[in-house]
């Protein structure tokens, strides 16, 4: 009379369903760029002035010092090879487990909320900002780098038509040039839609959000501030089920 739940369970975690990635990549990257803002400005603030979620940043600021000859941030060095192995990581869970597409989301996003756990309960417990350039700041920032290459690989292995929540300079870039082409009376020179601004500029916003609710939490709270953007990783992990990804499955 009704399908079976292992039924309805596999007719929403097809690899390939047009449907479930079209609902995940409306919910996900806008909320998923307010946590890499809360992630990022919180790092900079309580970590030692190390971005966290813009590893690109890192990389600047090391090349600079290495090339300037000034003292060099281990930490900051250090984050970018972090990165590199935390999304080599991430791909080879993906292959253990042999998933593509949306169904690899809720996995992925339960380890970025697992991961801001972790930088969480540490920087309570250690309070790593009295001491920003020390080791404890240093291993709460290779966990909070390692949470962000999870964020960004699961967009291009399980939302690959999502724009990306780490390329702020692209969305900025985006938003811009596709704005000017639409208030323009003459032929458009993108091909971009007025559905890419829109995502873009959620993402912006989103971003910045994240960044002010961050700055405020840091200057009231402290180390405790990072319990706001695990909270928002655990809504991500909600939204990411089969239950309320479809709204609803048939049969249960």
């Amino acid at each position: 009379m009704f399908p079976k739940h292992s039924d309805a369970l596999r007719t929403w975690a097809r690899p390939d369903d047009p449907m479930a990635l079209a609902r995940l990549e409306e919910r996900l990257p806008p909320l998923l760029s307010v946590i890499a803002g809360m992630v990022d400005l919180t790092g900079f603030f309580t970590l030692g002035n190390i971005f966290t979620a813009h590893i690109t940043g890192n990389l600047v600021v090391a090349a600079a010092a290495a090339v300037r000859g000034g003292p060099m941030n281990l930490a900051q060095a250090l984050a970018i090879l972090m990165f590199m192995l935390a999304l080599m990581a991430v791909w080879l869970i993906a292959g253990v487990w042999d998933r593509r597409g949306p169904v690899l989301a809720r996995p992925l996003l339960l380890v970025q909320f697992l991961l801001l756990t972790a930088v969480l309960v540490f920087s309570v417990v250690t309070r790593p900002s009295a001491n920003p350039h020390g080791l404890m700041a240093g291993v709460a920032v290779m966990i909070a780098v390692s949470a962000m290459a999870c964020q960004y690989a699961l967009l291009r292995l399980a939302i690959p038509g999502a724009i990306s929540t780490a390329v702020m300079t692209g969305n900025l870039t985006n938003t811009v040039l596709s704005l000017m082409d639409m208030l323009s009376k003459r032929r458009r020179l993108l091909t971009a839609d007025a559905d890419r601004l829109r995502r873009s500029l959620h993402l912006l916003i989103g971003f910045l959000v994240g960044c002010v609710v961050a700055a405020a939490a840091v200057s009231i709270m402290g180390d405790w501030a990072w319990s706001f953007p695990v909270a928002l990783a655990a809504v991500a992990v909600v939204l990411a089920t089969p239950w309320t990804a479809g709204g609803n499955i048939r049969g249960l």
